[in-house]
C-alpha cells in the first residue's frame, strides 16, 4: 500500500510544487493534507505549440492536476477558502486543463468564512502580529478545534448551515463590535454566498478518506502533498511563529484519513540555501548585500502574497531536526542554480549558545534567537548549471557541495533541481 509523503524540510517555499509535479507522472493520486490558501505551489509547464512557458500558482488544488491521468484530493485537514478554490478551478479550466472526474474534495474539510479573514487581518495589524498571510487560516483552525467550525458537508442543508452560522456570526460580530470597533457581518448574505459556492463544488465533494482507502486496497500509488514547511509546524516548529496545522509527515495521516502503516517513503524538499517569510527567529539570515543577492537571483518573493522572503545560508542544524521529526529518508535539493555565481558558499553546521557549541535545533524562540551559527565554507563552482541535464555533468565543486550535505545529514539526495522547468530536474542514481 504505497503512500509517499512530500514535506518541506525548512520554513516553506522550498519548491514542493515542482517536485510534486515531477513525481506525479508515476503515481495515481496526489492528495493535499493540510493548510489553506496561504500556501502557493508554483509549477512551470512546457509551452504549447508556438507559445511560451506557462506558469501556474496553486493554493489548494494539488500540484498533480497537470498530469491528465492523475486524480487529485483535497483532504479533510485542509481549510478551504471558497473564493480561492473557485478562482483556481476557473484558472485551470481556462488553460484547457480538465478537472472533471479528477478532483475530489473532502466533505469533512473546514471552510474559511468571511469573519475568519476579517479577524486574521485585524490581528496582523496589531502589536502581536506573527507575520501570517491574513487569509483566515488560523481563525478557521481555531473554530475547528473549538468544534464550532463550518464544514463542506454543512452546506448541504440550509437549516443546519443557518443554525451553525447564526451562533458563529453573533459571537464574531460581538467581538468585532466591542473589541475591534469593526463593521459587523450579515448572516443572510453569507448563507446565500456559501450555498452558491456549494452548487459550484458539489460534483467534486466526496468522502475522501473512504476514496483513498479503496485506492490503497486496489494498490494505487498515492503522493501526499504538504504545504508550508516542517519548521512552521504548530507542534514541531518555531512556535508561536508557525502555521496553524501540521505540515510534518504525521499530518498526512490525520489530514487524509490514511493509516501510518500505508506510508512507505518520506521525501524532504530542501532549498540549496534558506529562506523564511514572516516573523520569527532565523539563525542564518543575511541582512546584508549577500542576503539581497540571494533574494534577487532566486526571485525570493512569496507566491501567495508577493512579500520579499528573508534569505540566508543553508542551516544543517534545523534540517537534522526536520529529518528526525518527519522520518525523511531522502531529499530533493532545489534552486542549486541560484548559487552558480557565488565565489564562496557557507553552510551552518552547528550553533553556539553562550559560547558553547550545540548541534541540535531549538524550537523555543527565546533560545533560537540567541544562537550564533557556526559556518563551514565551500568554494563556489562559478559555472552555470541551469543547462545541465544529468547529475554527473554538474560542476565538480557543485557535486562536492551536495555530497558534503548528504554526508552531514545522513540521508540520500535523490533529486537536484537547477531551474523551474520540468526538464531542469536531475535524478541522482
Amino acid at each position: 500500500m504505497p503512500v509517499q509523503i512530500i514535506v518541506g524540510a525548512q520554513w516553506g517555499d522550498e519548491g514542493k510544487g515542482k517536485i510534486v509535479d515531477h513525481l506525479s507522472e508515476k503515481v495515481d493520486i496526489v492528495a493535499r493534507y493540510q493548510g489553506g490558501a496561504n500556501a502557493g505551489h508554483t509549477v512551470v509547464l512546457p509551452p504549447l505549440k508556438g507559445g511560451s512557458e506557462r506558469e501556474f500558482v496553486l493554493h489548494l488544488i494539488p500540484s498533480g492536476i497537470f498530469h491528465p491521468r492523475v486524480k487529485c484530493v483535497i483532504g479533510n485537514g485542509v481549510v478551504i477558502d471558497p473564493k480561492a478554490l473557485l478562482e483556481e478551478i476557473t484558472m485551470l479550466r481556462s488553460a484547457g486543463i480538465d478537472i472533471r472526474g479528477r478532483l475530489f474534495i473532502s466533505h469533512n474539510a473546514h471552510l474559511i468564512m468571511p469573519y475568519h479573514k476579517k479577524l486574521d487581518s485585524i490581528r496582523e495589524q496589531g502589536e502581536q502580529k506573527i507575520g501570517t498571510t491574513g487569509r483566515g487560516i488560523g481563525p478557521s483552525y481555531i473554530d475547528k478545534y473549538m468544534r464550532t467550525g463550518i464544514r463542506v458537508v454543512d452546506l448541504l442543508d440550509r437549516d443546519v448551515l443557518c443554525k451553525k452560522l447564526k451562533f458563529n456570526i453573533e459571537e464574531k460580530n460581538e467581538l468585532l463590535r466591542k473589541v475591534y470597533n469593526a463593521e459587523e457581518l450579515d448572516l443572510d448574505a453569507i448563507i446565500n454566498e456559501y450555498q452558491e459556492f456549494d452548487k459550484e463544488i458539489d460534483e467534486y465533494v466526496t468522502d475522501t478518506a473512504r476514496y483513498l482507502s479503496e485506492a490503497l486496497r486496489k494498490g494505487k500509488k498515492i503522493l501526499a502533498e504538504g504545504a508550508q514547511g516542517a519548521l512552521l509546524d504548530v507542534d514541531h516548529g518555531t512556535y508561536p511563529f508557525v502555521t496553524s496545522s501540521n505540515p510534518t509527515s504525521g499530518g498526512a495521516c490525520t489530514g487524509l484519513g490514511i493509516p501510518p502503516t500505508s506510508v512507505t517513503d518520506v521525501l524532504g524538499v530542501v532549498k540549496a540555501y534558506s529562506t523564511r517569510v514572516g516573523n520569527g527567529p532565523f539563525p542564518t539570515e543575511l541582512n546584508d548585500e549577500m542576503g539581497e543577492r540571494l533574494r534577487s537571483i532566486g526571485g525570493e518573493y512569496g507566491a501567495t502574497t508577493g512579500r520579499p522572503r528573508r534569505c540566508g545560508w543553508l542551516d544543517l542544524v534545523s534540517l537534522r531536526h526536520s529529518i528526525m521529526v518527519n522520518g525523511i529518508s531522502r531529499i530533493a535539493i532545489t534552486k542549486l542554480d541560484v548559487l552558480d555565481d557565488f565565489d564562496e558558499i557557507q553552510v551552518c553546521t552547528a550553533y553556539l549558545v553562550d559560547g558553547k557549541p550545540i548541534d541540535h535545533f531549538f524550537t523555543d524562540v527565546q533560545t533560537l534567537e540567541r544562537v550564533k551559527p557556526v559556518y563551514k565554507t565551500y568554494r563556489g563552482w562559478k559555472t552555470p548549471t541551469s543547462g545541465v541535464r544529468s547529475y554527473r555533468n554538474l560542476p565538480r565543486r557543485a557535486r562536492k557541495y551536495l555530497e558534503a550535505l548528504q554526508r552531514s545529514l545522513k540521508v540520500k539526495i535523490s533529486m537536484v533541481s537547477v531551474g523551474a522547468r520540468r526538464d531542469q530536474t536531475l535524478i541522482v542514481r
